[in-house]
């Protein structure tokens, strides 16, 4: 993508997720081609540019029946980028003076936060002040995605001058616009957004519209294997970390609202500090010779889906089948914190991402509005070695 405007993922998801790559799986007529979302592969192909229609038919998962094959007609001089690990379709678009307009797709599960919300974080984004729940039905545009009804929001304000955007330096002083579109399906959100310099978008506009005309779901709901280890998405996000699907490494954007602060914790000797990518607001390693683990934390508004949601997200993460409520009754053990209680979870498998034997321990801890969520997965051998060391890091928290 154009160095102006590279809107590659800082996602998330270190230890955390595999890169989604889109792999051919067959043509069935000109201009058509199939391609299937799977894990990270090295030999995985990027799809035409100028195929009209594109459908995305990720692999069934162990908790859903099937996935969702994705279909959509590609706006004339758009660019299918390889989709990255939040997104489950990715383009460029041309746009004003040379520069480049960022499409993303996006599905999340559960509500994601909420219409107002979202609304509101898209508006900070672009430096624009929050609106009330009255507003919405005003400031939403009526569209379609596909044939179902929904409100497009086109935001546009202007980025601070000490607040550039990596890769981005035209935008660095100057005007952006975000056209975004929260669809709401059954047990997922889906995420439609177009970000870029103010004109750029505008010229873009109506091909953007088009393109969600377009888009048609063939199947259930359903997260790609190797999906990001999220359980929604976030009312305000983490100081200093992208927008879902949009950011660069190191990228800001102004006004992104309240953010959870950092607790204060007690770091377990050995543990080595890493950078936390996209979503996460904190991560470390653990060696034991070649064995590794990694330790993450990221915080969310409101419940994530729930309780039983996010063990399932855990338990896919390392090959397991879903729990029901009375499997989820017994898989979690309550640990009680200065913070209030948590649950906690302690699951052995195969990792979905290496296909090696892994050992997960989470625990989730809800406080404030928020759901905390710390999690020790690799070498079941060395999980096992730091999980008493884990378990007084989680404790430890001073928020």
């Amino acid at each position: 993508m154009n160095s102006k405007f590279q809107f590659h993922e800082r996602l998330m998801l270190g230890g955390l997720l595999g890169l989604l790559a889109l792999l051919p799986a067959g043509c069935d007529q000109k201009g058509v081609t199939v391609y299937r979302v799977t894990n990270g592969d090295a030999n995985a192909t990027t799809p035409s540019a100028t195929a009209p229609v594109t459908p995305l038919a990720p692999p069934a998962t162990a908790d859903a029946g099937g996935a969702p094959q994705l279909k959509w007609t590609l706006p004339a001089g758009w660019q299918e980028k390889p989709a990255g690990e939040m997104r489950v379709a990715s383009f460029s678009a041309p746009g004003n003076n040379g520069q480049l307009v960022d499409i993303s797709v996006v599905p999340l599960p559960g509500m994601a936060g909420g219409d107002l919300s979202n609304v509101n974080r898209w508006r900070g984004q672009v430096g624009l002040p929050p609106v009330q729940e009255a507003d919405l039905a005003k400031l939403g545009e009526p569209v379609t995605v596909g044939d179902a009804a929904t409100l497009l929001f086109d935001q546009a304000g202007t980025i601070d001058a000490s607040k550039a955007i990596p890769g981005m330096p035209s935008l660095g002083a100057g005007k952006i616009r975000i056209l975004a579109v929260a669809l709401h399906r059954p047990d997922m959100m889906w995420f439609f957004k177009a970000t870029g310099d103010d004109e750029s978008v505008a010229q873009q506009k109506p091909n953007f519209i088009s393109f969600l005309k377009s888009f048609q779901f063939a199947a259930a709901d359903a997260l790609p294997a190797g999906h990001p280890d999220i359980g929604a998405a976030a009312d305000t996000l983490p100081a200093g970390h992208p927008d879902m699907g949009a950011m660069p490494p190191g990228a800001t954007l102004p006004n992104a609202g309240p953010a959870p602060a950092l607790p204060g914790w007690t770091v377990p000797t050995g543990w080595q500090a890493e950078p936390p990518t996209a979503m996460l607001l904190a991560k470390y390693s653990v060696t034991e010779g070649g064995p590794k683990a990694e330790i993450t934390v990221s915080s969310f508004p409101g419940d994530v889906g729930g309780l039983l949601a996010n063990v399932n997200r855990w338990r896919r993460q390392i090959s397991l089948p879903p729990l029901d409520d009375a499997g989820l009754a017994q898989a979690v053990t309550a640990l009680t914190t200065p913070a209030g209680p948590a649950s906690l979870v302690d699951i052995t498998g195969t990792d979905a991402k290496t296909s090696q034997p892994a050992r997960l321990v989470g625990v989730v801890i809800p406080l404030n509005g928020q759901s905390w969520f710390y999690k020790l997965l690799g070498d079941a051998t060395v999980v096992e070695h730091q999980k008493a060391g884990f378990i007084q890091f989680v404790q430890s928290a001073k928020y």
